[in-house]
């Protein structure tokens, strides 16, 4: 079995939902030697998150900010954890719901995505600054 495995300091992104899936490729060019195998993405932060979705309507990624605003309100009169300002109670509850990590098959050296599906870096704080995730590739 072969293990490799980066760590990738990302660009900041704004607020939003944001297609990941060619930074990723490009970090860990030894998926190549994996006829089958897994990826894990893993974000090293509690206020951004990652998900696989749409990757050709760019409106899909502005639907799911718009959902998640409506759905996780900033400024709850309940949150008690506002230190960061009116954001972040909201960023990490959005992280919480989608989650921190990915994994997707490795076949035949390739990720064996969706023709429709890319990884999204999903930013739930309005200056979250550049963010840090692990990939780990692993198989034979």
């Amino acid at each position: 079995m072969k293990f490799y495995q980066k760590q990738i300091k990302l660009k900041p992104c704004p607020r939003g939902f944001h297609l990941i899936t060619e930074i990723v490729e490009d970090a860990l060019p030894e998926i190549n030697q994996i006829n089958i195998g897994q990826l894990q993405v893993f974000m090293r932060h509690t206020s951004a998150s990652l998900s696989i979705n749409e990757n050709a309507d760019f409106t899909v990624r502005t639907d799911f900010e718009s959902h998640f605003n409506k759905m996780v309100p900033e400024n709850a009169p309940y949150y008690k954890h506002t230190y960061e300002g009116s954001d972040d109670m909201p960023a990490h509850i959005k992280a919480s719901l989608l989650g921190a990590s990915v994994q997707i098959p490795i076949t035949n050296g390739k990720l064996n995505l969706g023709i429709w599906q890319g990884i999204y870096l999903c930013e739930h704080r309005n200056h979250g600054g550049s963010r840090t995730i692990v990939i780990t590739a692993f198989g034979v």
